[in-house]
């Protein structure tokens, strides 16, 4: 039983990776959510441009997006330096970098989810609404958000998901800190390279297992309800 316990260093990944993962996942949702609603209802010069951009943390390595957010996110980064000389704001080898890059790792998995939601419900429905004179901005939020809830609620746990388990794109971004930016999966990684730490990457491995399960459950549950909500309404 002892060695099922987990230690005092890796309840801080644990609880670093939830936090992470969290916050990403949060502070995403309503860029995903405007994202999805602009590439599923509008017709605009660059859309598929701007469709590729989002998109493409998917196809390319990890470890490239990762370095790109060092470029531009570091101390000495164009993004990174305003932020920090303006905000006090540091994401490079900070918990925030790893928020950051698990953000931007998850986001195109919610805005693909968000954005199939909402092209399938009719568009007579948000037209509807328009004659009788509601703006844009009335009919999102009265219509288009209520009828869209059970993708928003799998692109919330799809991002969830990618946050706890990315990797790549934080260690290279923020490098393997133990109690500032080591997550589960870096936790793991390090206990994979010392002799004697597979029983360290076994505790670890089937707790990030058991989150997500609870997540993929959690996840079912939520669009269930949400899609009896709308059916009813």
């Amino acid at each position: 039983m002892e060695t099922l316990a987990l230690s005092p260093e890796e309840w801080t990944a644990v609880r670093l990776s939830l936090r992470v993962a969290t916050v990403a996942t949060l502070a995403s949702l309503p860029f995903a959510l405007f994202i999805a609603w602009l590439l599923a209802r509008r017709r605009f010069p660059g859309k598929a441009l701007l469709n590729g951009i989002v998109h493409l943390p998917l196809v390319l390595p990890p470890v490239v997006t990762g370095y790109l957010l060092l470029l531009a996110f570091g101390r000495r980064g164009p993004v990174g330096g305003v932020l920090e000389a303006y905000l006090g704001l540091v994401f490079s080898f900070r918990w925030t970098g790893a928020a950051l890059a698990s953000a931007v790792m998850g986001f195109p998995l919610m805005v693909r989810a968000m954005r199939l939601s909402i092209e399938s419900i009719d568009r007579r429905l948000e037209d509807a609404a328009s004659t009788l004179g509601a703006n844009a901005a009335f009919v999102f939020l009265t219509v288009t958000l209520p009828l869209a809830l059970p993708g928003i609620v799998a692109g919330l746990i799809l991002g969830f998901a990618k946050a706890m388990g990315e990797f790549g794109a934080t260690i290279t971004f923020v490098s393997n800190i133990p109690g500032e930016t080591q997550t589960l999966p870096a936790a793991i990684y390090t206990f994979t390279q010392v002799p004697g730490g597979e029983t360290g990457a076994l505790r670890l491995t089937l707790v990030s297992v058991a989150i997500s399960m609870a997540a993929l459950l959690v996840s079912e549950v939520l669009a269930a309800r949400v899609g009896r909500r709308v059916h009813a309404a």
